[in-house]
């Protein structure tokens, strides 16, 4: 049974500056309308944090660069996970945002203290208009996990990619939610996961067919 979780106490995109907004466009499979991170094949369209967070931890507004401010604390919020936001934009929770250095910046060892609390990922299922005060209620659809672990992301990737094509590391990286730095590991992490992976990416793109492959297999039937 649906029931209300909580509120959106602020809105804001990142495009290129931080900038709030008292209302934002979801749009299905895409992100938020001018956004920077909007990508059909990314798992972090939008990053949603807590109040809780900035309470805990005396944070400036803002400081967490998130595009939805609720009023509650993410932490708790498991992957797959569909919820409704005012009365007709759904995301589907990715997993939790992992914290960078970058947060130091507003206070020294940020980035080590914040833990789980950095925000968690999602993606758009349906558009709609999104304002402040507007209702955040948890959905009875649930959709298939994504891994808090990057590795195991990058595995199930792999697996999804189309039988004979090759996916270059910068698509690997992006599609399984990872930062670009991580393609450094790729060669390491192929090495273990063994020839059948290795075999589905190379540092190069290989296939320019992969240039339009949009997650399917990975995110789940119509969800890319």
């Amino acid at each position: 049974m649906a029931r209300q979780l909580g509120t959106v106490l602020a809105l804001a995109v990142r495009a290129p500056r931080y900038a709030r907004r008292e209302q934002v466009q979801a749009r299905s499979g895409h992100g938020l309308a001018d956004d920077s991170h909007a990508d059909p094949r990314s798992p972090r369209q939008v990053l949603l944090a807590g109040a809780a967070a900035y309470e805990a931890l005396a944070l400036p507004p803002g400081a967490l660069r998130e595009n939805l401010l609720l009023d509650l604390d993410t932490a708790g919020m498991a992957s797959g996970t569909v919820l409704r936001i005012g009365s007709q934009a759904r995301l589907r929770l990715s997993f939790q945002c992992e914290a960078c250095g970058s947060l130091d910046q507003h206070a020294p060892g940020l980035a080590r203290a914040i833990g789980a609390r950095r925000g968690m990922l999602a993606r758009v299922l349906a558009g709609g208009e999104i304002r402040i005060g507007d209702p955040v209620t948890v959905l009875e659809e649930r959709l298939a996990a994504l891994a808090e672990d990057w590795r195991e992301r990058v595995a199930r990737v792999l697996e999804a990619v189309p039988p004979g094509l090759v996916i270059g590391y910068a698509d690997l990286a992006h599609v399984a939610g990872v930062q670009p730095s991580y393609c450094r590991a790729f060669p390491r992490l192929l090495a273990r996961l063994g020839p059948a992976y290795a075999a589905r990416a190379a540092p190069a793109r290989l296939a320019a067919a992969l240039e339009s492959w949009d997650g399917s297999g990975f995110y789940g039937p119509g969800e890319a």
